[in-house]
């Protein structure tokens, strides 16, 4: 299963076996890196692949197995291919010598529900040409864009382009940046950037590094430092537009930066790019509520070894007892890892800054915790709740 890495958008190919899902694949990339073969059930596993679509620009393609396998590994198989569904931000649905019925139409009830646009391609019309009453099938069910294609002729791909670049999103490709609406050409940005022992040796953790060229794309000057340098800057009087931190250091940075001067973190710059926001805003409040022998759920979007400092593992369970007095239960799920227990069990649902995801993988993560009324938050704005400067945190984004 993608481990979510790519930022790019994500198209997922889908249908049964044998439609020509994975000839699509080498069709559209233009490359053959997609087993083709006349044996149905060929692709096992998602295979991936970068392109570049004209009118979108890099893109990641997904083929999955088929829809209708069979036996005790084909239903694992379905599962995975349906678990792909909730992390894709475009869907493709093949079909073949006008095939269309439960198997086709239980797929797009899940795109419905996770809200993933799609379209319909009618692949090998070399063998056979759409009929009329396969539309009229169709059209019965949804309102698909629905194309006649053979990936043996290759006759019209710009057509399948361009139901592409009218299907998926344009949110899901246009490059919306961290800093949009906070700061203005030739302001002076601080990035409070700790070194401890889950900083990787010899770089900067992903965050950090958007951010940089986030501020340096606004035409702004950077300053990054440490904590322990930030007082000694200060005392330069140079006045900065805003100081962004690690949420870790929330505590001390408060005390050292003047009210005057706006701040907040590097997770909560990533809650407004990548999550639900509003969401996020609304579920806060409710550490608050937080009872004896409640269940916290923690998401984290990357898979990592797990030190005595790690955030979300450690410090966060502590801050949060602390702040609550409570003995509270913690679960977690790293990666695309499936949820174990009902969602209605968990009194909170706690999500990283998911800067390894994209929008629409944090958004359907967060889905299931949203549609059954749970509270949910983000790392950096539940560490500024639980601080005591949640307000100051946010007031950059209310303005």
């Amino acid at each position: 299963m993608p481990k979510g890495k790519d930022q790019k958008p994500h198209i997922g190919i889908f249908g049964r076996r044998n439609v020509g899902k994975s000839s699509f694949i080498n069709v559209i990339t233009g490359s053959e890196v997609a087993i083709v073969s006349d044996v149905a059930g060929t692709t096992t596993d998602p295979v991936k692949k970068s392109i570049e679509i004209f009118g979108i620009g890099p893109a990641i393609i997904v083929d999955t197995a088929g829809i209708d396998d069979i036996g005790a590994l084909g239903e694992k198989r379905i599962r995975k291919t349906m678990e792909l569904v909730k992390i894709v931000d475009c869907a493709v649905l093949l079909i073949a010598e006008n095939n269309f019925g439960e198997y086709e139409i239980n797929l797009i009830r899940m795109f419905n529900e996770y809200e993933i646009p799609f379209l319909i391609i009618h692949n090998k019309k070399d063998i056979q040409t759409l009929q009329k009453s396969t539309l009229k099938e169709i059209d019965f069910i949804c309102k698909a864009d629905v194309l006649d294609f053979s990936s043996v002729e290759n006759e019209n791909m710009d057509a399948v382009v361009g139901l592409l670049k009218l299907t998926i999103p344009q949110t899901s490709y246009q490059n919306i940046a961290l800093f949009d609406g906070l700061i203005n050409d030739k302001d002076i940005v601080i990035l409070v950037t700790p070194i401890d022992s889950e900083a990787p040796d010899g770089r900067m953790i992903l965050p950090q590094v958007m951010a940089i060229r986030d501020v340096l794309d606004h035409n702004c000057i950077n300053v990054v430092l440490k904590e322990t340098e930030l007082e000694d800057f200060l005392k330069t009087k140079i006045k900065p537009r805003i100081v962004i931190t690690d949420s870790q250091a929330f505590a001390k940075i408060d005390k050292i930066v003047p009210k005057e001067i706006p701040l907040t973190g590097f997770s909560i710059l990533f809650a407004r790019l990548r999550g639900n926001f509003e969401a996020y805003l609304a579920g806060t409040p409710k550490i608050s509520h937080l009872k004896e022998g409640d269940k916290i759920l923690i998401l984290e979007s990357c898979t990592h070894h797990v030190s005595c400092d790690d955030i979300g593992r450690h410090k966060i369970p502590n801050w949060l007892s602390k702040f609550t007095g409570k003995n509270l239960e913690f679960e977690f799920i790293s990666g695309f890892g499936n949820l174990k227990n009902n969602i209605k069990e968990y009194a909170l649902v706690i999500q990283c800054g998911g800067c390894v995801f994209t929008k629409k993988q944090v958004l359907n993560r967060l889905k299931p915790a949203i549609d059954a009324g749970i509270p949910v938050t983000n790392y950096g704005m539940m560490i500024a709740f639980t601080q005591g400067i949640y307000e100051r945190t946010l007031a950059s984004f209310s303005t």
